[in-house]
């Protein structure tokens, strides 16, 4: 059985929602973080996510190079589309599906979304940020408490749409009876500590995605906010 808990939000400050978040059959959850000026990060969010459906819903059998081909088409997309429409120019967008089918789960990924797993009460990350101040982190040259708050924290050193050559990270591994899966954009990672991501998903008999966007606003909502939580039992 799975349960899946969604929710986004435009946050304290922004003017508008440029994440974008779908759940499709079968058992497909996408999150992704658009940006670009004028709008256009909401196109290329809104482009990934509905290239990845066009690409794998309805199939009987999703692996790992199906979910890195869906984000490659939605590469292509996104850049045709700034090929039509120049004032695009520069936009793009983060990437991080999850797959859950015949006792695995299997993911890809690009950007600094992430993709979290709560397991027997602990909280780990399986995605790695594709930012400059990860970089940072694993060279040891600051903290992992210094990232949150350095001034470069929302360089990219990769995303979808904004070149042809496109590496996409993508893994896989057994599902555990109870396992809890949050996909994230960084609206809400920046605003909320591991700590509290993991007390609001155990809670039980509670919608988490909407409670981590409600915590996340709570602590300045700087950022557009998604969540989206799934809860596999077998």
């Amino acid at each position: 059985m799975i349960e899946v808990y969604e929710a986004t939000d435009i946050g304290c400050v922004r003017q508008t929602n440029e994440d974008s978040e779908l759940v499709f059959e079968p058992a497909v959850y996408v999150a992704a973080d658009g940006m670009g000026g004028y709008a256009a990060g909401e196109v290329a969010s809104r482009l990934l996510v509905d290239t990845v459906r066009g690409c794998l819903a309805g199939h009987d059998v999703i692996g790992t190079a199906d979910l890195r081909d869906a984000v490659l088409a939605g590469n292509r997309s996104i850049l045709n589309c700034v090929a039509r429409h120049p004032e695009y120019q520069g936009m793009g967008t983060t990437a991080t599906i999850l797959h859950l089918e015949s006792g695995e789960a299997r993911w890809a990924h690009v950007g600094d979304s992430r993709l979290y797993l709560l397991r027997d009460n602990e909280l780990r990350q399986i995605t790695r940020d594709h930012s400059y101040v990860e970089g940072l982190v694993e060279r040891g040259t600051i903290t992992r408490e210094e990232a949150r708050s350095h001034p470069k924290k929302n360089m990219l050193l990769r995303a979808v749409g904004i070149g042809s050559d496109l590496d996409v990270d993508t893994g896989s591994f057994p599902l555990a009876d109870g396992d809890v899966f949050l996909l994230a954009t960084d609206g809400l990672t920046n605003m909320v500590d591991d700590s509290s991501i993991t007390a609001l998903l155990r809670i039980p008999e509670s919608d988490p995605a909407k409670a981590l966007v409600a915590e996340a606003r709570r602590c300045g909502g700087r950022d557009n906010i998604t969540a989206l939580v799934v809860k596999w039992h077998s």
